[in-house]
């Protein structure tokens, strides 16, 4: 099934350079969004209602396959229509119960359904899955991820470079993981621990999605598998005081309200990565690991932020390798099903591994840990 022209819905940050990324790679792109972006863009932009199916439907005819950039809420529709319109199908969601839909739909689907294409859940599945394979039995995968401002201020240490849906949601649902063997959900800002990347000290806590659907492809392969979100330290008890405490969870659009005000987006970003895992090789027990911290850079002719570019990388890269042919283009997509060797040798999954200017490929930029309450100058 042919890959060509891409529908990129919701032209943020993330979706915007995605359709940037995809048009300079040579696929015809058109970008739908009821605002105009504030800059100039080398491809049309459609002011189309994505929560009308009939109007969705009619924008979305004649491309080969739709990028959903949209809250994770819109993105059922979304899908419903790329599997009446036999498209391939791609987005961003950390949320289970979308991608659970989306998977169904996916059993008699004539093009692809491809979620959780970010970068969490997304890369670090693709890298967690690249070092299962490296052992001949795993008894761990630890993934963690942070997106965070470079310069923390305040108690939260904390900048809304991320949907707030998206990050209200992480931090109230279930979390997913397999524990000595078996497979349960535990509570979300649980299970505290400190990690250190490039020098800098972080909490990591767990949070829901960042798994995607890996419980179900390593249930029974490996004993142990969660996903944490890294933050400042200090963060997460102040979270569960602001939704628990002050029962904020029972109001979730207006704690997403209340944060965004308090902590706009900054453009001076950082992006934690740190994937590991720990297995036997003929007997002799290893521990594999893939840290980074990634900064903003340019990308597309413009200045990216690091959560959007390597979140657009990831997903982009993807759609690379369907339209390559080195991916399936029909059912249901698996992040851990994408060779990571073969999504980084792409032109936008290579940005992770080439240093952008005043980067090194491990980002070894060190400063002193932040503290709770403490602002950088």
């Amino acid at each position: 099934m042919p890959l060509q022209s891409v529908a990129v819905l919701g032209l943020g940050k993330v979706g915007l350079l995605a359709a940037r990324l995809l048009d300079q790679l040579g696929y015809d792109v058109s970008g739908h969004d009821l605002r105009q972006p504030s800059e100039e863009v080398p491809f049309p932009v459609l002011g189309t209602d994505v929560s009308d199916a009939d109007e969705l439907a009619r924008a979305l005819a004649g491309s080969d396959a739709v990028l959903s950039c949209l809250p994770y809420h819109c993105n059922r529709l979304v899908a419903e229509v790329a599997h009446r319109l036999g498209m391939h199908y791609f987005d961003l969601t950390e949320d289970t119960a979308t991608t659970e839909a989306i998977r169904a739909m996916a059993e008699t689907a004539t093009g692809l359904m491809a979620p959780q294409c970010g970068l969490a859940p997304g890369f670090v599945g693709i890298v967690a899955a690249s070092q299962v394979e490296s052992f001949d039995h795993c008894r761990a995968i630890r993934m963690r991820v942070g997106a965070l401002p470079q310069h923390p201020t305040g108690l939260l240490g904390y900048a809304f470079n991320w949907s707030p849906e998206g990050v209200v949601n992480e931090y109230l649902n279930d979390c997913e993981v397999i524990e000595d063997g078996v497979r349960k959900w535990v509570s979300p800002m649980e299970w505290k621990e400190a990690v250190y990347v490039a020098g800098t000290k972080l909490e990591a806590f767990t949070t829901s999605g960042g798994l995607g659907t890996m419980c179900d492809t390593y249930l029974g392969r490996v004993e142990n598998l969660d996903y944490k979100t890294m933050r400042y330290p200090g963060h997460m008890d102040l979270m569960n005081f602001f939704f628990h405490e002050l029962l904020l969870r029972d109001r979730r659009e207006l704690a997403g309200e209340i944060l965004t005000h308090a902590k706009p987006p900054v453009d001076e970003d950082v992006v934690y990565i740190h994937v590991s895992s720990e297995g036997t090789v003929d007997g002799e027990l290893r521990r594999i690991e893939y840290a980074r911290a990634l900064l903003p850079r340019e990308v597309a002719g413009t200045t990216a932020r690091a959560i959007a570019w390597t979140t657009a990388a990831s997903v982009v890269g993807v759609i690379d390798l369907v339209r390559d042919g080195v991916l399936v283009d029909r059912g249901f997509l698996r992040q851990e099903d994408v060779p990571l060797q073969a999504l980084l040798r792409t032109p936008s999954g290579s940005l992770f591994e080439r240093p952008g200017e005043g980067q090194t490929v491990y980002d070894a930029w060190w400063r002193p840990a932040a503290e709770p309450g403490s602002a950088s100058t």
